[in-house]
C-alpha cells in the first residue's frame, strides 16, 4: 500500500485546469473576452504610466503612486491570462507541478503588494487632506520611494513564504483543479499528507499581509471624511474629495472582491461564484484602473485629451512618437525657462539699453529709418 501511495505521489507532475470545461459552446466568446481584456488592461496602464512620466504635472508622490500602481497591475494579468488564452488556442489545459506554484506565488506576491500599495496611496490622501501644510515635508522624494519598495518588498516576502510552504508539499491523484489558474485552496485539496497545519499558517499570513494595510486605509478614510465634513464651503469639499474618490473607488472594488473570495465557503455550490468573484478582483479590476483614474481624475482627463489632439494632428505617427514629441516638448521648454531663471537676470538688462541705443546711433549715421 505504501509503495502505491508513493507512486501515486510521484506520478503527479502536472495539473489539469478544468476552467470553463463546463462551457464548451462559449468558448471561442470567452477567448475574445478575455483577449480584449487583457489587451485593454495592458493599453491602459502602459498609457497611464508614460502619460505619468511624459507630464512634468504628475510628477508628485500621488501619480508617483499611481504609476507604481499601474506596474503592478500590468504585471498581474500578464501572470494569469496568457495561460488562460493559450488553453483557450491549443486545448491544452495541462501546467506543470512547478509551473503551478510559480503562478501561484506571483498571484500572492502581487496580491500582497496591491494591498500595501493602496493603502501608501490612502496615507498619501490623507497627509494631503487632513494636513495639507505638512505634506511637502511629510511625503519627500525619499520617504515616497521608500513606501514604494516596501509596498513590493512585501509581496515579494509574502511569495517566497508562500512558495517554500506549497514545496513541502505532495501531490497524488486526482490531478484537475477546478479553477482557470492555480488557486491555493483547490491545489490543497489534491495533497496527500496532511494540510490542516499548512492551511492555518497560510490563513494567518494572509491575515498579515492584508489585514494591516487593510485596516490603515479604512482609518485614513475616516479621517479624511471628518476632515472633509469640516470644510465649510461646498466647492472646497468637493475639490478634496475629488483628489481621493478614485482612488476609494479602486480600494472598495478590491478589496471587496479579495475578502469575499477567502471569506466564502469552500462547497461546490459556491465554486463557480468563487470563479466570478476571482476573476472581478484579479482581472476585471487591473482593466477598470485606468477608466476609473483617467474619467475622475481631472488632472488625468485633461491629459489624455491633450495627448488625443497630439494623435490627431501627427495621424501617420503612431501613439509611442506622440509620446515622445510630448516628451522633447517638455524637455525643450524647461530649457528654454533656464536663461531666465538666472542669478542676476538684472544685469542684462544694461546690455540690452546699450544696444538699442547703439542701433539709434547707427541708424541716424547712416540714415536708416
Amino acid at each position: 500500500m505504501a509503495n502505491t501511495e508513493g507512486r501515486n505521489q510521484t506520478s503527479i507532475t502536472e495539473f489539469v485546469l478544468l476552467g470553463f470545461r463546463d462551457l464548451p459552446e462559449l468558448l471561442a466568446l470567452l477567448f475574445l473576452l478575455f483577449l480584449v481584456i487583457y489587451v485593454v488592461t495592458l493599453a491602459g496602464n502602459i498609457l497611464i504610466v508614460a502619460l505619468l512620466v511624459a507630464d512634468r504635472h504628475f510628477h508628485t508622490p500621488m501619480y508617483f503612486f499611481l504609476g507604481n500602481l499601474s506596474c503592478l497591475e500590468t504585471c498581474y494579468t500578464s501572470n494569469l491570462l496568457p495561460r488562460v488564452l493559450a488553453s483557450f488556442l491549443t486545448g491544452d489545459n495541462t501546467i506543470s507541478v512547478s509551473g503551478c506554484m510559480t503562478q501561484f506565488d506571483f498571484v500572492s506576491f502581487f496580491a500582497a503588494a496591491e494591498c500595501y500599495l493602496l493603502a501608501v496611496m490612502s496615507y498619501d490622501r490623507y497627509s494631503a487632506i487632513c494636513k495639507p501644510l505638512h505634506y511637502a515635508a511629510l511625503m519627500n522624494t525619499r520617504f515616497c520611494l521608500s513606501l514604494a519598495a516596501g509596498s513590493w518588498i512585501n509581496g515579494f516576502l509574502a511569495g517566497i513564504i508562500v512558495i517554500v510552504l506549497m514545496l513541502q508539499l505532495t501531490f497524488c491523484g486526482p490531478n484537475k483543479i477546478d479553477h482557470f489558474c492555480c488557486e491555493s485552496t483547490e491545489m490543497l485539496n489534491l495533497c496527500c499528507n496532511g494540510t490542516n497545519q499548512i492551511e492555518l499558517v497560510i490563513t494567518i499570513l494572509g491575515l498579515l499581509f492584508t489585514l494591516p494595510p487593510f485596516v490603515l486605509t479604512m482609518m485614513s478614510y475616516v479621517c479624511i471624511i471628518f476632515t472633509i465634513l469640516r470644510i465649510p464651503s461646498t466647492a472646497g469639499r468637493q475639490k478634496a474629495f475629488s483628489t481621493c474618490s478614485s482612488h476609494l473607488i479602486v480600494v472598495a472594488i478590491f478589496c471587496g472582491t479579495l475578502i469575499t473570495v477567502y471569506l466564502l465557503p469552500k462547497t461546490n455550490t459556491l465554486r463557480d461564484l468563487n470563479k466570478v468573484f476571482f476573476i472581478c478582483y484579479a482581472i476585471l479590476t487591473p482593466m477598470a484602473n485606468p477608466f476609473i483614474y483617467s474619467l475622475i481624475n481631472h488632472e488625468v482627463k485633461e491629459a489624455l485629451k491633450k495627448l488625443s489632439r497630439l494623435g490627431l494632428r501627427y495621424g501617420p505617427h503612431s501613439g509611442a512618437a506622440v509620446l515622445l514629441k510630448l516628451c522633447r516638448s517638455k524637455v525643450s521648454r524647461a530649457a528654454a525657462l533656464l536663461p531666465a531663471k538666472s542669478n542676476h537676470p538684472n544685469k542684462r538688462r544694461p546690455l540690452r539699453r546699450q544696444e538699442s541705443v547703439s542701433r539709434r546711433h547707427s541708424a541716424v549715421h547712416t540714415g536708416a529709418p
